[in-house]
C-alpha cells in the first residue's frame, strides 16, 4: 500500500503544472540599446525567464503575480571587481592577526547579502584569503544570500608586491610564501600558482601587475612581474580555463601585463595614451573602479585613518584615477564595469555609476558595461546581462529610468537572483 501512494504521488506530480512568477512591469530597459519599452510581462520559470509578453499578462490560479508597473525593470548588475572578505577601516590591519577564518566567513556573508539587496546580482571577487571559494558554495547551495561570484581565490603577487599576504609583518613573521600563498618569484612559481588556484576551485586568475594603494608596500605603481612570468600565468590559465585580471596602477606594469595577455586591467590610475592605444590592439578591457580611487582620497586626508605609507599613495593616486578613466573612454579603450567594493563600504556599488557619469561616460554607456559587457567578459553573454528568453532571471527594479537619473541605481527596490525574490 506505501508504495502504491508513492506511485501515486509521483505520477500527480507529472502532471501538476509548475508554479511561474509573472513581474508585471511599467517599464523595461534594453540594456544594449538603452531603449525601454512599456507595461510589459516577464514570465519566469524556474531560475530561467521563459518569455516577455506585451501587456500586463495573467497566468493560472497557481502562478504568483509581482506587480512592478510603477516601476522600471532591468537586469540584475554585474560587478567586476570586489573584495566581499572584507569592509576597510581603521582595525583592517590588525584583523590579519585576530580574525580566524570563521570571523572571516560571517562578515563575508554579510557583505554577500549587501550587495545583493544593492541590486547587484553578479560580481567577480578579486583576492582574498580564500574564504571567498567557500562563500561563493554556500551562495549556490542556498545557504546564505548573496549574489552569484566567481572568485580568484587569493591573488598572484611577488614578494613584497601588492597581494604579498605578509607584507607589514615583523621580520620574525615575515616567513618566505610560495605559489600556494599567492606568491611568484619565477616562470616555473607562475605556473604553479595558477595550478594552485585550481586547485582551490578558484575561476578566475588575479595578479598584482603593479605596487598598489592599501598594502604596506612604499610603491603604489611599480611594475611587479616580469613579462616572462606574466605569459606563464596567461598561458597556464588558458590551459585551465581561466581568464587573467591585473591590479595595476602604474603605466610600465600595465604594458608588460597586457603584452602577456591578460584580459583586464583593474584600476588603470596611470595610464599612458601609449599603453591606450595597447589596450585597444590587444581588446583589453578596462574596469574603472572609481568609488575606490575616490574614497581613500578622502580618507588620507583625515589624520591617522590610514597608515602613512598607505595615505601618501591614496593622495598620489585618487585624483589622477577619475580623469584617466574620462580620457581611456574618450580613446575608445574597451570598458567593463567594476567598483572595488571593500575599500569602501559594501552595498554603494551603484555609485559607480555617478562617478562614470562625471568622467563624461554616458549612463546608456555605463549601463552596457554593467551588463551586456561584463556578461561577456565571465563568457556569460547568452544567460546574463540582458531580458530576455531562456537567460537567468536575474531582475532588479528601481523608481526612475536610470539613463536619464542613473543615481536611481542607488536605491533599488526589487531584486531577483536567479528566479529567487530576495527584496519587494
Amino acid at each position: 500500500m506505501k508504495y502504491l501512494v508513492l506511485l501515486i504521488s509521483l505520477l500527480t506530480s507529472l502532471f501538476v503544472t509548475a508554479q511561474d512568477t509573472y513581474l508585471h512591469c511599467g517599464s523595461i530597459v534594453d540594456t544594449d540599446t538603452g531603449k525601454t519599452s512599456k507595461e510589459k510581462t516577464i514570465i519566469v520559470s524556474n531560475n530561467k525567464i521563459k518569455s516577455l509578453q506585451n501587456g500586463y499578462v495573467l497566468g493560472t490560479d497557481a502562478d504568483t503575480i509581482i506587480d512592478l508597473k510603477d516601476k522600471i525593470v532591468l537586469p540584475g548588475l554585474i560587478d567586476m571587481h570586489v573584495h566581499l572578505e572584507s569592509e576597510y577601516n581603521q582595525q583592517s590591519y590588525i584583523k590579519r592577526f585576530t580574525s580566524n577564518e570563521a570571523d572571516v566567513a560571517f562578515e563575508a556573508a554579510v557583505n554577500a547579502k549587501k550587495t545583493l539587496m544593492a541590486g547587484f546580482t553578479t560580481v567577480r571577487d578579486l583576492g582574498g584569503s580564500g574564504v571567498n571559494i567557500s562563500l561563493r558554495k554556500a551562495v549556490d547551495r542556498g545557504l546564505t544570500a548573496g549574489p552569484r561570484i566567481f572568485t580568484s581565490g587569493k591573488a598572484l603577487a611577488t614578494t613584497g608586491g601588492h597581494a604579498d599576504p605578509t607584507n607589514g609583518f615583523r621580520k620574525e613573521l615575515m616567513g618566505n610564501p610560495g605559489p600556494k600563498e599567492g606568491v611568484v618569484n619565477s616562470v616555473d612559481d607562475a605556473k604553479k600558482a595558477v595550478r594552485q588556484r585550481y586547485k582551490n576551485g578558484a575561476d578566475v586568475i588575479k595578479i598584482t601587475a603593479t605596487g598598489g594603494v592599501m598594502s604596506l608596500a612604499k610603491s603604489g605603481h611599480n611594475p611587479q612581474f616580469t613579462l616572462e612570468e606574466i605569459k606563464a600565468i596567461t598561458s597556464t590559465a588558458k590551459n585551465y580555463g581561466f581568464s587573467v585580471a591585473a591590479h595595476a596602477h602604474g603605466d610600465e606594469g600595465m604594458k608588460l601585463a597586457i603584452k602577456g595577455g591578460v584580459n583586464t586591467i583593474e584600476h588603470g590610475s596611470f595610464m599612458s595614451e601609449e599603453t591606450m592605444v595597447l589596450m585597444k590592439e590587444y581588446n583589453c578591457y578596462l574596469i574603472p573602479t572609481i568609488s575606490a580611487g575616490r574614497h581613500v582620497a578622502e580618507k588620507a586626508k583625515q589624520p591617522g585613518f590610514l597608515p602613512p605609507v598607505v595615505a601618501r599613495k591614496a593622495l598620489e593616486i585618487g585624483p589622477k584615477h577619475q580623469a584617466t578613466m574620462a580620457k581611456a573612454y574618450k580613446k575608445g579603450v574597451p570598458m567593463g564595469f567594476g567598483t572595488d567594493a571593500g575599500v569602501f563600504p559594501h552595498g554603494l556599488n551603484a555609485n559607480e555609476f555617478e562617478y562614470l557619469l562625471d568622467s563624461g561616460i554616458p549612463s546608456k554607456e555605463s549601463l552596457k558595461q554593467a551588463t551586456i559587457i561584463n556578461a561577456k567578459l565571465l563568457d556569460m553573454a547568452n544567460e546574463l546581462g540582458q531580458l530576455k528568453e531562456g537567460f537567468m532571471a536575474d531582475i532588479i527594479a528601481v523608481d526612475e529610468n536610470p539613463i536619464d537619473n542613473v543615481k536611481t541605481l542607488q536605491n533599488v527596490t526589487f531584486v531577483m537572483k536567479n528566479g529567487m525574490i530576495y527584496k519587494k
